[in-house]
């Protein structure tokens, strides 16, 4: 399965976007981009320090993110990023129009824990409430899919190609 489409793997911080986008893409056969690098040094040492970005910190991180997929249009690719609030996505929409968004959703309980287990990331648990306050779903007219992080990522994986595959139909 392949796809010219940009797929945005988006959610709060532990939901699993760095697990499951090279996965989607390689079942894609599309090139990743994990949206963590494209982030200025100084959002880095803020997110370090447990201090939740601001609108204005975000704004060069997903302009950098929207020319990537904006390179990529037409030929397809899976990037991850929060993609957080309906502001976010539209400024990403804004560079590459055909972006698709794969929201990866599950709870909290399962998300901390997750968050809990990782080692070598820069986003502390302490940030995952201000996430959640955050996060505003996918609306009608954004094109995209909801899918569950309960499970094993090749699971995850699995129900997200299964959506998109629904989606482009």
């Amino acid at each position: 399965m392949t796809t010219p489409h940009v797929v945005v793997v988006m959610g709060v911080a532990g939901t699993g976007k760095t697990t499951i986008g090279p996965l989607l893409a390689d079942r894609l056969g599309v090139p990743y981009a994990e949206a963590d690098d494209f982030h200025p040094e100084a959002n880095i040492a803020k997110m370090s320090a447990g201090t939740p970005l601001t609108d204005e910190d975000r704004r060069p991180w997903l302009d950098a993110i929207g020319a990537w997929a904006h390179g990529r249009a037409g030929l397809g690719g899976v990037v991850s990023c929060s993609a957080l609030k309906r502001a976010y996505r539209d400024r990403l929409r804004a560079a590459a129009p055909d972006v698709v968004f794969v929201h990866l959703t599950g709870d909290r309980e399962l998300i901390e824990d997750r968050m809990a287990h990782r080692q070598g990331h820069f986003m502390p648990t302490a940030l995952l409430d201000s996430q959640f306050a955050t996060l505003q779903p996918l609306q009608a007219d954004e094109t995209g899919v909801g899918v569950d992080v309960t499970g094993s990522p090749d699971e995850i994986t699995d129900r997200a190609v299964t959506a998109l595959d629904g989606l482009a139909r």
